[in-house]
Order: structure tokens, then C-alpha cells, then sequence
């Protein structure tokens, strides 16, 4: 019962804030929406509670969704110590950004529907990560997709953001058809969807077919984790209200490849060439993405392309089986990252919207609070100690060093340093160009109200501290957790930790030495021929334009012009006016006059005496 008022609660505040929140009081709907996500959190503790080892695991089974001969699907819940852990961050992380949307969205028109959105998604997000069989999983899989497209667009009036909510549902949709044709090759060769099954039957399974799946799979996870080729929608995402982005970016949708990769894991460990494309795409996603966000002025859109190299680092530790790590870095991830974006909500909420970080500046002194926090997170981000990033992305890094040791490509691990050194100064200018520049902007800011800050302050008190409890602390809670459930053998380290972590610390703090150096005066940093090529996103949003989008277009243009309208609204009009000019044809014989009529059948009548007189024996 438990596992489904988890699930239930938030839902709950969905349809009451949906279909009532309108004639509510906005204090209510601000109630039901934090309450109900407030709830949950208690009952995923209370839950969370009960699972004493590694194999212990909670189920609700609800009703047997398909029954086919042998194979048999149900609608039930799972809570082991992964989905636990995911279940932790979506309701604590969630029940924080709905309050900080209390003063955020105090002025918005659409309140009561902002949270009955707000609700759905992490209703949705909950039962992707408890689903009990992949099928649920893809259910609340789907669900967040629309909840991204909802919220994505939520001020649909305002045409970016209506174009930025359909290109998220549609890039989307292209992994989500890999990632289906995945769910199927597995119900069909395993004859099951179960995880604990699917981890036995795996073994049973072809080279080449377990490859072919999780390839697929994989496939569904660059989508919605934005990864190389399917990063494109995340950085229009921005286009949302700024709790939105710090929800989808922290907590919720973009961390469900990750996931679906951690509770895969028994297939995903016996595909090695599998293995290898994750942690390739990873590494090539964190670099990537990187060196955009150093070029990019948009502080939201800074965020966004810093979210999707971070996802790719996780994905890196995926890839060579630092699997814990990986979830950790996930779990620290969510604490800065939403810190961040709820700051840049602040500076947001306290210029009128201005996120151009050319017209800002000098924002340290009036929004010092804010300031701080955006410190805080920034350092966890470049992974400077003892802040909570240094510590996941340490484990990383350590694991590619120690793979490349045994087999694997040092490439790898030389991508991932160089990603820390870059996001190390990206986040350095941000910092700076935003608080300490000098001032940008001529407005009076102010510091945002208590509903605003109290997230932030907690957010960076587990931004500082996270870390090191979950790492160091009562000898390592978190990452023991998360060991004693992958059971995964680490490859032994042929160089001790410490040099690693060093050369780990000096590449963050060069970085930030680099960012300060170039940008303390406000100097405009372009990079020349380089930055230009960044900007433009490697070329590669314009190689979709030209190889894709374009070519889409066109075929859509033709269809709808020559084949739609001409061919087949042409043919359908051809034959409704040919039986129109019989229709004329006709009322000229129909005259009414009786002589006319006796006329043609005397005619008719010789004309058939003739044919039968003249015919012949």
C-alpha cells in the first residue's frame, strides 16, 4: 500500500489542482501541490525503511495488465535500494522546486494548472522509476515525455516556447521507437518483462541479439537523456518556467536513461560492444557539450548544455562498469544542478527576465544569497573539494583510468579530464559575467523571498555536504549502497587513488583559474575562429537542418501540395464534378412536358423494331 500512495499522491494533487485548482485559492493549490509531493517523500523514507540488505525488495502487484498463453504482464510496483534512492531525490528534490514555485509563479495567471502539471510529472516520474516490469517503466517513461511537451510549452502563447514543447515530443519520440522495438525483442526472445526474470534470462540470450537490444534500449536513452545524436531539444527546453528546467534537469525526465541503464544492468553487463558505445557517447557527449557552454551568453542555456555533459559523464560510468558511481554522481548532480537553476530563477526573478549574461553584472552585492548559492553549486559542478560534484566525478574518472588499464581506451579517461577542465571555466564565467562583472543591467534587483531562498539554502547545504556523507561519512552509506546492489567486481587500479584525485583537483581548479583570468574584467572572450565554431554547435543543429529538417519539410510540402491536393483532393473533386455535368446533362433531357417524353419513346421503340428487323436470320 505503501508503494502506491507513493505513487498516488502526487497524481492526487494533479487531478484536484486540474480540475478544481481554478476556483481554489491560490494558497490551497500552492498546498495541495507541495503537500501531496511532501507526502510522498515521507512515505518513499518510510518505505526506503524496510529494505535492510541488498536483496531486499518491496512489491504491489494491482491487477494482471496482459495475459497471453505464457506470457503475462502485471501492473505492479517495485522498490528495491536503486529505485529507492531515485524515488529519495524525485520527491525531496521535487518538494523543493514546488516551493520555490510558490514565489516564482506568484504573478503567473495559469498558477493552479502550473502545479497540477508540476504534480503529473512527478507523479509520472515515480512510477518510471517503481515500476515493477519494463512495461510500467515505459508507461511512466511515455508519461514524462507529454509532462516535458506540458511544461516545455506551458506559455504556449509565446511562440518559441510552443516550438521548443513540440521539438522536445518529437525528438523524444525517435528514441522512444528504438527503445519500444527493445521492450519487444526482449518479450519476445525472453518471453518476459519482469526485471528479476529478464536479469536469469539474459544469460539464455544470443551475442548478437543481446547486443541488438540493448542497443536499442540505449537507443531510447540518448532521447531522453539527451545524448549525441539526440541532445538537440534540451537546450530549447529553457523556454519554460525556471523551476520547470531545474525539475527536468535535476530530478526527473533526463536522468530516466540513466536509470533504465542501472535497472538493465544484468543485460547491459553481458553486452560489451553495448558497453563500449555507452561510454563512448558519454565521453563524446561531456566534451561536446562542454565546450558549447563556453561560448553560449544565455545563462539558462549555459545550464542546459552543463546538464547534458553531466549526463554524459554518467553514461561514461556506465560504460566502464563504475555503475555506482554513476547512480552517486546522479544523486549529487540533482542537488547542485537544481541549486544552479533556482539561482539563475533568482537572477531571473529579480531583473524582469534578463538572462543575457552581457547585461548583467554586479549582482554580488544586492542578491548575495543568491550569489552564494550559485558559488556553491559552481564549485560542486567543477568538482572543487569538499563540495558533493568532486566526489562523483572523482569515482568517475578513477573507474575509465582503471579501465583503460585493463583493455579499454585511455581516450576515455583523457575526455572526461579535459570535460572537467572546460567545466571548470564555463561555470567560472558564468559566475562571474553574472554576480561580479561590472553592472550590465540599470534595474534596482532585490533578493528573492523566503519561498525562494529556503530551497536554495537547503539544495546547498547538500551541494557542500552531500558528497562527503554519502562518500566518506559512517563509512560511506551511500556508495556501500549502491555496491552491494550492482555487485560489481572493479577492475584493480594500477595507480594509487591519490595521484588521480590530484590531477582530478588541479584540472578543476586550473579551470577556474582560466575563467577568472579571462573574463574577471569583463572582457569579451570570443575565441576567434573557434568560438565561432562553437557557437554553432559543431555544425551539427545545421547538418540536421540541411540533412533532416529541410528535406522533411519539403517532402511534407510536396505531399500536402501535389499529392494531397492534387492527387487525391484533385481526384475526389474531378469525380464529384464529372457527376455534376451529368447531373446537368440530365436535367436538359428531364424537360416536364408529357409530348417530350412520348417523343422519345416512340424513338426508342423504332430504334428496337429496327434492330430486330434488320439483324438477319
Amino acid at each position: 500500500m505503501a508503494l502506491v500512495l507513493i505513487v498516488v499522491l502526487p497524481l492526487a494533487g494533479w487531478l484536484v489542482n486540474g480540475m478544481a485548482g481554478g476556483r481554489l485559492p491560490r494558497p490551497l493549490v500552492s498546498v495541495i501541490g507541495c503537500g501531496t509531493v511532501a507526502a510522498s517523500f515521507v512515505a518513499s523514507a518510510m518505505a526506503a525503511r524496510h529494505l535492510a540488505v541488498p536483496s531486499d525488495a518491496l512489491t504491489a502487484t494491482l491487477f494482471t495488465w496482459i495475459a497471453a498463453g505464457d506470457f503475462t504482464v502485471s501492473a505492479g510496483l517495485l522498490m528495491d535500494r536503486l529505485s529507492a534512492l531515485m524515488a529519495l531525490v524525485v520527491t525531496g528534490v521535487g518538494f523543493l522546486i514546488h516551493v520555490y514555485s510558490i514565489g516564482y509563479m506568484a504573478d503567473d495567471s495559469a498558477y493552479s494548472r502550473y502545479f497540477a502539471y508540476l504534480n503529473l510529472f512527478v507523479g509520472s516520474m515515480l512510477l518510471l522509476v517503481l515500476g515493477g516490469n519494463l512495461l510500467v517503466l515505459f508507461v511512466g517513461w511515455e508519461l514524462v515525455g507529454l509532462c516535458s511537451y506540458l511544461l516545455i510549452g506551458f506559455w504556449f502563447d509565446r511562440e518559441r516556447a510552443a516550438n521548443a514543447g513540440r521539438k522536445a515530443f518529437v525528438v523524444n519520440r525517435i528514441g522512444d521507437a528504438g527503445f519500444l522495438l527493445g521492450i519487444l525483442l526482449l518479450a519476445t526472445t525472453t518471453g518476459t518483462l519482469q526485471f528479476d526474470r529478464l536479469a536469469d534470462a539474459a544469460g539464455a540470450m544470443a551475442p548478437g541479439l543481446l547486443t541488438a537490444t540493448t542497443l536499442l534500449l540505449f537507443m531510447g536513452a540518448t532521447g531522453k537523456s539527451a545524448q549525441l545524436p539526440l541532445y538537440v531539444w534540451l537546450p530549447d527546453a529553457m523556454e519554460g518556467p525556471t523551476p520547470v528546467s531545474a525539475l527536468i534537469h535535476a530530478a526527473t525526465m533526463v536522468t530516466a536513461g540513466v536509470y533504465m541503464i542501472a535497472r538493465l544492468h544484468p543485460l547491459f553487463l553481458r553486452a560489451d560492444f553495448t558497453l563500449s558505445v555507452v561510454a563512448a557517447v558519454g565521453a563524446a557527449t561531456a566534451f561536446f557539450a562542454a565546450t558549447i557552454a563556453l561560448v553560449e551568453w544565455d545563462l539558462k542555456r549555459v545550464l542546459a548544455y552543463s546538464t547534458i555533459s553531466q549526463l554524459g559523464y554518467m553514461f561514461l560510468a556506465m560504460g566502464v562498469l563504475a555503475m555506482p558511481a554513476g547512480v552517486f554522481h546522479l544523486t549529487m548532480h540533482a542537488f547542485f544542478k537544481a541549486l544552479l537553476f533556482l539561482a539563475a530563477g533568482s537572477v531571473m526573478h529579480a531583473t524582469h527576465g534578463v538572462v543575457d549574461m552581457r547585461r548583467l553584472g554586479g549582482l554580488a552585492g544586492p542578491l548575495r544569497w543568491t550569489a552564494l548559492g550559485f558559488a556553491i553549486g559552481a564549485l560542486a559542478l567543477a568538482g572543487i573539494p569538499p563540495f558533493a560534484g568532486f566526489f562523483s566525478k572523482d569515482l568517475i574518472l578513477e573507474h575509465a583510468y582503471a579501465a583503460a588499464q585493463h583493455g579499454g581506451s585511455v581516450a576515455l579517461w583523457l575526455a572526461g579530464l579535459l570535460t572537467a577542465y572546460v567545466t571548470a571555466v564555463y561555470i567560472t564565467r558564468a559566475a562571474v559575467l553574472t554576480f561580479f562583472a561590472p553592472a550590465g543591467q540599470r534595474d534596482h534587483p532585490h533578493e528573492a523571498p523566503a519561498s525562494m531562498g529556503g530551497p536554495m539554502a537547503i539544495l546547498a547545504l547538500l551541494s557542500f555536504g552531500g558528497g562527503w556523507v554519502g562518500a566518506h561519512a559512517a563509512g560511506a552509506p551511500l556508495l556501500r549502497v549502491l555496491d552491494r546492489f550492482f555487485a560489481i567486481e572493479p577492475a584493480a587500479e594500477t595507480l594509487p587513488g591519490a595521484p588521480l584525485t590530484a590531477i582530478s583537483v588541479a584540472v578543476g581548479v586550473f579551470g577556474i583559474i582560466t575563467g577568472l583570468l579571462l573574463y574577471r574584467r569583463r572582457r569579451e572572450v570570443t575565441l576567434g575562429a573557434l568560438g565561432a565554431f562553437l557557437a554553432r554547435q559543431w555544425y551539427v543543429e545545421a547538418l540536421y537542418d540541411a540533412a533532416v529538417v529541410t528535406p522533411a519539410k519539403r517532402l511534407a510540402r510536396f505531399a500536402a501540395d501535389v499529392v494531397e491536393t492534387r492527387g487525391i483532393d484533385g481526384a475526389v473533386n474531378g469525380i464529384a464534378g464529372l457527376v455534376g455535368q451529368a447531373g446537368v446533362a440530365m436535367r436538359r433531357v428531364q424537360t416536364g412536358y408529357v409530348r417530350n417524353y412520348a417523343a422519345a419513346i416512340l424513338a426508342g421503340t423504332i430504334l428496337i423494331l429496327s434492330y430486330w428487323l434488320l439483324r438477319g436470320p
